[in-house]
């Protein structure tokens, strides 16, 4: 079983696409599911703080694989 309940790929996207992208993706989930994103923006990981922050979502995991950059964000 993964650690994820739905993976979003937001590569090639530049702010502010990927966190709108994962805002969406997050509305289908119920609370406690997990959203994985890959985005390769650098300028993602501040984002995806500060969206973790305004909007209560944990941000379980932000981790540099290669080029890309991998979230997890639990659903509050």
């Amino acid at each position: 079983m993964s650690d994820f309940t739905k993976e979003l790929d937001a590569s090639g996207l530049n702010c502010p696409m990927p966190i709108l992208r994962a805002k969406k993706a997050l509305k289908d989930l119920q609370s406690g599911e997990i959203l994985r994103v890959i985005a390769t923006d650098p300028g993602s990981v501040k984002d995806f703080e500060a969206f973790a922050k305004q909007t209560g979502n944990e941000l379980l995991e932000s981790i540099e694989e290669g080029d890309s950059f991998v979230y997890r964000l639990k659903k509050s």
